[in-house]
């Protein structure tokens, strides 16, 4: 969340309830994020999955879904562990089948290295990406930050995405 801007610069709090200061690019980029349904998603569209294995050999479950805009397929494709919660996981993939389960779906989701098969409860967040601009980075605002530490110690954001409608990026 933000907690305050300032020229050039963001104090945001984190999920773990730390206030760290973020720097701001002229070329940082701003990304809306909007609430969909799971019937948005649709064989052949590029999707990011969090999800969590309950344990060895379980399937993995959606904590949850957004769905890229065609401009941003190919964005982080892969499988790869996720920082949202211990034993997580962000895939983010081509859909390639949809299956109606009890309370849900099951996506197979294929990737340049392998592919996944993913169950999405019902009541998982579903959202998309879509342009914004930084007038949305404003105090309380919800956010998700793509960061990178510069030679002198400071977080310069490479991307933010802010959520629409008291929205919280779910990942």
């Amino acid at each position: 969340m933000i907690v305050s801007v300032v020229g050039h610069e963001l104090m945001v709090k984190t999920r773990e309830g730390k206030v760290l200061k973020l720097s701001l690019a002229d070329n940082t980029k701003v990304s809306v994020l909007s609430t969909l349904s799971l019937n948005h998603i649709k064989k052949g569209s590029f999707v990011g999955v969090t999800a969590i294995q309950a344990g060895p050999g379980t399937p993995l479950r959606a904590r949850e879904v957004h769905i890229f805009p065609e401009s941003m397929r190919g964005t982080g494709e892969g499988h790869y562990d996720w920082d949202l919660e211990p034993g997580s996981s962000m895939t983010n993939a081509n859909v390639d089948a949809i299956v109606t389960a009890n309370n849900g779906k099951i996506l197979t989701l294929s990737y340049k290295e392998g592919s996944q098969k993913i169950i999405v409860p019902e009541g998982v967040p579903i959202i998309t990406i879509s342009s914004g601009d930084k007038s949305l980075l404003t105090a309380g605002a919800q956010i998700f930050v793509v960061s990178q530490q510069n030679s002198d110690g400071n977080l310069m954001a490479s991307r933010i995405l802010v959520g629409k409608d008291g929205i919280a990026p779910p990942m």
